[in-house]
């Protein structure tokens, strides 16, 4: 027997656009005795015909459980909508797993936030190709796990990785700074769910070195790039990015510096809009509500 408990839920759609979506998705939680706190919703143009929304409802001492307002919600909603869909419950923190290598800018930012709550997740482990910032973990109390990689032993340690991973029932993974080019295998592990921190505004510099490629190249902005991982290299969806102006003045050194102000605050932005589910992947690209 499900006790009365209260939910609150966030509800994310895309499906083919047509009258009464949001008619029909508020009937439906108002005939639950929802409280509909937000709703964002956005339609690409005619051609393409897509309905996008996030919805953020709450549910007070219902007897209902998450199950049973799913399986109402597939029947009668979102089934004869052709819709995709998923809701997430604000009572379960996502636990998010951090893999890194020297650069210890982007994971202090976010083990910083975690820690003063700004950040609301479960960080059950931190995995890096490098010993360097295994002292900064344990300052935090969070299981370092060194997994050195070279060209023979990548595939091993990638499985290893993974069984750490799925062991700690990761629910997404930030790179934050992590100099290894993850292989398809391990991608299709987590699809979607892999945030990588580039230091570049994508399309441009991708790859390595991209400040030295700024530098030369004698650009006026430079920034970075928060994207979900895919098995094209630099190109996945887009979830954030930011610049800064440099001049002729600033030296490869100054646009490092710069730079990596620009990676921890892009990075914590797109981290933060997936963990509050405000983001939903269409192709290659996002819509961030």
């Amino acid at each position: 027997m499900h006790s009365n408990t209260d939910i609150t839920g966030r509800l994310l759609i895309c499906c083919p656009d047509r009258p009464g979506i949001v008619a029909g998705v508020s009937q439906f939680l108002y005939a639950q005795g929802a409280n509909i706190l937000d709703a964002s919703q956005h339609s690409t143009d005619p051609w393409e015909g897509l309905f996008f929304m996030r919805m953020v409802f709450h549910l007070q001492n219902t007897a209902m459980s998450p199950e049973q307002l799913e399986a109402g919600f597939r029947e009668k909603v979102a089934q004869p909508r052709q819709m995709e869909w998923r809701i997430d419950y604000t009572d379960r923190r996502k636990r998010m797993a951090i893999m890194v290598s020297k650069y210890d800018h982007c994971m202090m930012d976010l083990l910083w936030r975690w820690r003063s709550g700004e950040l609301n997740v479960e960080i059950p482990l931190i995995i890096s190709n490098h010993k360097d910032l295994q002292k900064l973990a344990a300052g935090f109390d969070i299981p370092f796990h060194y997994l050195p990689v070279d060209a023979l032993n990548k595939a091993q340690q990638e499985q290893q990785a993974i069984a750490l991973l799925q062991q700690q029932q990761t629910d997404f993974i930030v790179l934050a700074r992590y100099m290894q080019i993850l292989s398809p295998g391990f991608v299709k592990e987590f699809p979607g769910r892999i945030i990588n921190i580039h230091h570049s505004f994508l399309p441009a510099f991708a790859g390595a070195r991209p400040y030295l490629n700024a530098y030369t190249r004698g650009v006026k902005l430079i920034g970075a790039t928060a994207h979900y991982v895919t098995d094209d290299l630099d190109e996945g969806p887009i979830i954030e990015q930011d610049v800064a102006r440099v001049s002729h003045k600033h030296a490869v050194d100054d646009l490092v510096m710069l730079g990596r102000d620009i990676e921890r605050q892009v990075l914590t932005r797109a981290v933060k809009a997936h963990v509050e589910d405000r983001v939903i992947i269409h192709g290659n690209k996002t819509i961030v509500f």
